[in-house]
């Protein structure tokens, strides 16, 4: 019976590892998460502010926007 105290003691003692390592592991998921969010908030601020540009371009009798002009001569 002691062989089995100590077993099931060993087995509780893996799972309790294991337990600490999922939560670790979650903690880091969702700093990842948090990161990811707080850089796809800015992407899509800057982005806004992009499109808020456009129009005025084009209001003031200027060519349509085209992507191509705006990349540098050296590509």
């Amino acid at each position: 019976m002691h062989e089995a105290h100590i077993a099931l003691q060993h087995r509780i003692e893996e799972l309790e590892i294991q337990s600490a390592l999922q939560e670790e592991t979650i903690q880091s998921l969702s700093d990842t998460i948090a990161r990811l969010q707080q850089t796809l908030d800015l992407q899509q601020a800057q982005l806004r502010l992009l499109y808020q540009r456009l129009p005025d371009r084009a209001d003031s009798g200027s060519e349509p926007f085209n992507p191509a002009s705006e990349i540098p001569p050296h590509y």
